[in-house]
């Protein structure tokens, strides 16, 4: 009898394909997920990286400004300390100087007073001894006239002159100084408005314009029916006329403008009256 051979065949399940391609591609997704990661991790190590260097040279920038601003508030506070130190100085200085200043000005004054005083006790001395009462009386009437003659010759000084030699009055109370001389007659007027012809002593007066910003007018006078206009004359400049029969000038000045108003005084010397007076006297006779 033939011997029979069992060959046994064993043959691999269906699924572990199946298994083995999955758990390779599995595989193959890992390794690419793990690279993938790998690299954005690398790329964030390096921001982070560049991002510190970045911060540190930001800080250090910071620290090295931080640095000279100390150094220059620390020149600062140095330069300050020794201002101080001189101004301090200084005040002392000008301290002692004032104080010695006082010492000696009291000094002074204390040896002002001492010489007045024994001035004052030596004049009395020799007045009593020296003088009688009517004397000093008159010592004293005679001083009165020399401050009297003192107090016009200042007055005059202060009154400024014309071309012809008069006094110029610049506002009432000079002219009132001018009338009490009795050289001359003094008529004061104001004019407000223009073109309105006004009569003072022997002139009619007429305002044709002002300008205040320069202190000019312009005006109209007549004179014995002669009428003549004065443009651009400043204040306190005397306009001269003359009247028939006078050979002294009077004079019109006017020492006050305003908007369209003018004010001032006609000055007519004494001894003008007089020809005038005779002239009348013997039309009356007649």
């Amino acid at each position: 009898m033939s011997e029979e051979r069992i060959v046994e065949t064993h043959s691999a399940p269906g699924w572990q394909l199946p298994a083995i391609v999955v758990l390779g591609l599995i595989a193959i997704g890992g390794l690419g997920f793990g690279w993938n990661a790998s690299s954005k991790l690398d790329s964030t190590q390096q921001a982070m990286t560049t991002e510190l260097k970045t911060a540190e040279q930001s800080v250090q920038q910071d620290m090295s400004s931080l640095k000279d601003r100390i150094a220059q508030d620390e020149k600062a506070n140095t330069d300050l300390k020794g201002d101080l130190r001189t101004v301090t100085d200084k005040l002392k200085i000008t301290q002692g100087q004032l104080k010695k200043a006082r010492v000696e000005s009291t000094k002074l004054n204390d040896e002002t007073v001492q010489k007045i005083t024994e001035l004052d006790t030596s004049v009395k001395g020799e007045l009593a001894t020296k003088a009688t009462t009517d004397d000093v009386k008159t010592v004293d009437t005679k001083v009165v006239g020399v401050k009297t003659d003192l107090d016009k010759t200042r007055e005059d000084l202060s009154l400024a002159r014309s071309e012809m030699g008069t006094l110029i009055a610049r506002n009432h109370d000079e002219i009132d100084f001018l009338r009490r001389q009795g050289e001359r007659d003094y008529i004061e007027f104001a004019i407000a408005g223009k073109n309105k012809p006004q009569k003072v002593g022997n002139v009619t007066v007429e305002l044709k314009g002002v300008n205040e910003k320069r202190n000019q007018f312009n005006i109209a006078m007549t004179v014995e029916d002669k009428r003549f206009e004065k443009k651009s004359r400043a204040l306190n400049e005397p306009i001269f006329f003359y009247t028939s029969g006078t050979h002294l000038p009077e004079e019109i000045v006017i020492n006050k403008v305003g908007k369209d108003q003018i004010s001032g005084y006609v000055s007519i010397p004494k001894a003008n009256a007089q020809p005038q007076a005779t002239s009348a006297a013997s039309k009356s006779g007649k």
